[in-house]
């Protein structure tokens, strides 16, 4: 029930012929400079996009969706809560947005060497500091992790949104916000969220117009 088997599913009911190769890892990230953040504060990663899934990005693939963002954030807030950063928890922030960027470029790269120009519909990520999980957090938590999750958004995901570039809003959309949108663990998509995400995959697969994603919004600055 996830949504690139619900987006998969849907694509097949509306007449396309779909072949689906899901590379998705459990807990991975994009680039190995995360991975060994994580690993360094002992956070279980199993793999990162760039080695472990471009690899074996189909050379015939039409259409290529990625997610990347959560388990990236949640390495800085972890590492944030650890010691890292010292007297400048932003300066750290601000530095591994930066190779957040890095990597996402990196990541780009790889899917076009391996299939060359398919459709990209690329989600940026709900403001964790308004989602459940973070919802007992301390305001230091929410803060660090709403500065990494907007600055991810606005300086490396949104721009990415162009003709054959589609960046799906999650940041914005206020059903990120809900919290039937979210498993009991109050991080993971229920079975409802998992169908909204789908569904907006969908759209972004088959319109040519799909909306770029807003500049600015409210979800952007849940806490001061």
């Amino acid at each position: 029930m996830g949504y690139v088997p619900v987006a998969t599913r849907q694509l097949r009911s509306q007449g396309f012929s779909v072949n689906l190769l899901n590379l998705g890892i459990p807990t991975a990230v994009i680039g190995r400079d995360f991975e060994a953040l994580g690993q360094q504060y002992n956070r279980t990663i199993l793999g990162n996009f760039i080695e472990q899934e471009v690899p074996f990005v189909q050379p015939n693939a039409t259409v290529v969706t990625v997610f990347a963002g959560l388990n990236e954030i949640n390495t800085i807030t972890a590492a944030l809560g650890a010691g890292a950063g010292g007297g400048d928890p932003n300066g750290f922030i601000d530095a591994q947005v930066r190779a957040f960027g890095a990597d996402f470029n990196t990541l780009l790269s790889g899917i076009a060497s391996r299939a060359g120009s398919p459709r990209l519909v690329i989600l940026n990520v709900p403001n964790p500091a308004g989602m459940p999980y973070l919802a007992g957090a301390s305001l230091a938590q929410r803060q660090a992790a709403q500065r990494a999750a907007v600055g991810m958004t606005r300086t490396v995901v949104n721009p990415l949104a162009s003709s054959n570039r589609a960046v799906i809003d999650l940041m914005c959309d206020g059903r990120s916000y809900q919290t039937t949108t979210y498993s009991p663990d109050g991080l993971h998509p229920s079975d409802a969220g998992y169908a909204f995400i789908a569904a907006e995959v969908v759209r972004a697969v088959t319109t040519s117009t799909y909306a770029p994603p807003q500049a600015s919004c409210a979800p952007m600055t849940i806490v001061p």
